[in-house]
């Protein structure tokens, strides 16, 4: 094979694994990869971000939504710092990405040259696969190794590369890795199964707590959920593995859960644990026998001492526990938390058909949900609208992406964009706070040169909201929690996109509308009054800790009227 360049051979390979797209900025260490991208920019596309967080939160995003391995580049030092908040999303979420980080001169390394930064040590704790490399002949065998382990691991791969090596030419006939990726799954073990059946058989009360393992299992959770007349609770990413609107749904548990959800928890006598390794201990039953089942052995009985568990993969197991499973007829329990979840739906309807002057955050999920597709992409930011759209959008087909174990604010845009580059054809909705939109928003320019039609709908309280109810539930006054004003509309229209102010819901409404119209990106700001984000059940202590902070701001503002909120209080107590 004649001479050519490494940066070449590199490209053809990211071709060969079905990689067609890179987030990244260029500049004098990436420059040598970035020229042969240019090169290949028919099978490759190149999106310049603006900011290397945005570059591997795009990645991450992409990968949690496809599956398949996100990849993003930077320059040493400043650059490949940048990346790690995205990074850390990724290894927490689970995602594959893999990364070229570029690296000063080899002839360089170790003299502690311009924007030299020890980049192995830095990465280390982030990444699955972490090498340097250390000449052009090994990249071909480091990037197959990278992106193996990538997607072995479902975690983050990290190449650093000195950039002089991509330009190294050599000829490349004898590789000493392939580019293929054998996915295995584990087998069950017979003895598993039953062990599981005697424990379903046995149970009075059982609740299946469904994660994201679930979602390519959704007609088998449902029939098997059937089958047991169990009621089942999704984890936040896995909202939408069952129809939000299913009697069998009693929503999300935890801080943003359900009321219904919280109860079935604790008065639960088996938990069945499917694709999830559930963090919030507090929130999972406090005795209750559980069985677990996850592809990696590592995380059965990790957060909860569960007393079966289950190595494989989500559907295949309920494929077999459906063979040999017998129909509960006891659905007492069942029809208990189902007349709760009625009560609950309720609840919530009134709060989104609530009269107002000021446009609630209730009443702008009601009008989103009018509006979207059935197999429509949301990107949801993190802080009260991470409450807000778990709570009230009803999802039956739709995909969701966040940050979720990570929980970093300013992944609702980057998610919006690699929706929109994963699938161009679909309607793609971001929604933000107006703090965590304002992390990222010089990306939205990024939208726009890119045509990447989408709708970012920031919920604007001039405030960090969640931080605010935090410091309140803690028994704090309030501090360093109001945002100076922006004109996001205003921004957008700057940006080349379009944008739209709005203060009703009649506005809203109608800007919805023509939003969906345009071909090109729209910020609607939407001007929402503060309301505190409320869990579904109300511990005694948070209580107490909110009554004090009450108090306090009464006395703060000489004023002995407390805020309205009993009404609130009185359906989650």
């Amino acid at each position: 094979m004649f001479d050519k360049r490494a940066g070449a051979v590199v490209a053809d390979l990211l071709a060969q694994w079905e990689i067609d797209h890179i987030y990244g900025l260029p500049g004098d260490s990436i420059n040598e990869l970035v020229e042969d991208l240019r090169k290949h920019q028919e099978k490759i596309r190149f999106i310049q971000v603006r900011h290397e967080e945005v570059a591997a939160l795009s990645a991450a995003a992409y990968a949690k939504l496809t599956g398949k391995i996100g990849v993003c580049l930077s320059i040493a030092g400043p650059g490949a710092i940048h990346l790690l908040n995205g990074l850390y999303d990724a290894k927490a979420d689970g995602a594959p990405v893999l990364v070229f980080a570029g690296q000063v001169q080899s002839t360089q390394v170790g003299t502690d040259a311009f924007q030299e930064v020890n980049l192995e040590r830095m990465f280390d704790d982030v990444a699955v696969f972490n090498k340097q490399v250390q000449s052009h002949e090994q990249l071909p065998d480091l990037v197959n190794q990278a992106i193996r382990t990538a997607y072995a691991e479902n975690g983050v791969a990290v190449l650093t590369v000195p950039d002089d090596l991509f330009a190294e030419k050599g000829k490349w006939d004898q590789p000493l890795t392939s580019d293929v990726y054998s996915r295995t799954e584990p087998a069950t073990d017979p003895r598993e199964l039953k062990v599981a059946l005697q424990l379903i058989q046995e149970a009075k009360k059982p609740v299946i707590l469904a994660g994201k393992g679930a979602l390519h299992a959704k007609r088998e959770l449902k029939l098997f959920a059937e089958k047991i007349g169990a009621p089942v609770i999704a984890t936040l990413p896995a909202k939408g593995v069952i129809p939000d609107e299913d009697p069998y749904n009693l929503g999300h548990v935890g801080q943003i859960g359900t009321k219904p959800a919280y109860e079935a928890m604790k008065d639960t006598d088996l938990l069945f644990m499917i694709g999830t390794s559930f963090p919030y201990r507090e929130f999972l039953p406090e005795k209750a026998k559980a069985i677990q089942v996850d592809r990696l052995t590592s995380r059965i009985g990790k957060r909860y001492p569960v007393t079966a568990g289950i190595n494989g993969d989500t559907k295949d197991i309920l494929d077999q526990l459906l063979d040999i499973v017998p129909v509960n007829d006891d659905r007492s329990f069942l029809e208990r938390c189902q007349k709760g979840m009625e009560k609950w739906r309720k609840d919530l309807e009134i709060d989104m058909e609530k009269e107002s002057d000021i446009i609630m955050p209730p009443h702008v999920m009601a009008e989103i949900q009018n509006v979207l597709d059935d197999d429509a992409i949301l990107s949801i930011d993190v802080g009260n609208v991470t409450v807000w759209s778990s709570r009230y959008l009803k999802f039956t087909n739709q995909k969701m992406v966040i940050s979720s174990w990570m929980a970093t604010m300013g992944c609702g845009l980057p998610g919006a964009i690699a929706a929109k580059v994963a699938y161009p054809d679909k309607q793609v909705i971001a929604i933000c706070g107006d703090g965590g939109f304002s992390m990222v928003m010089h990306d939205f320019v990024t939208a726009v040169r890119n045509g990447l039609q989408m709708v970012v709908v920031i919920l604007n309280n001039e405030q960090l909201g969640l931080i605010k109810y935090e410091q309140a539930e803690m028994g704090h006054l309030n501090y360093g929690t109001e945002n100076a004003p922006v004109d996001f509309a205003k921004f957008a229209d700057a940006c080349g996109g379009t944008g739209y102010k709005v203060k009703t819901r009649e506005e809203f409404h109608t800007a919805l509308g023509k939003a969906a119209e345009e071909k090109k990106p729209v910020i609607l700001d939407v001007m929402v009054r503060e309301e505190p984000p409320l869990p579904g059940k109300i511990t005694y202590q948070q209580a107490v800790k909110y009554s004090e902070y009450l108090i306090k701001k009464a006395f703060e503002e000489k004023s002995i009227e407390l805020p309205p909120i009993q009404k609130s209080l009185k359906r989650i107590f």
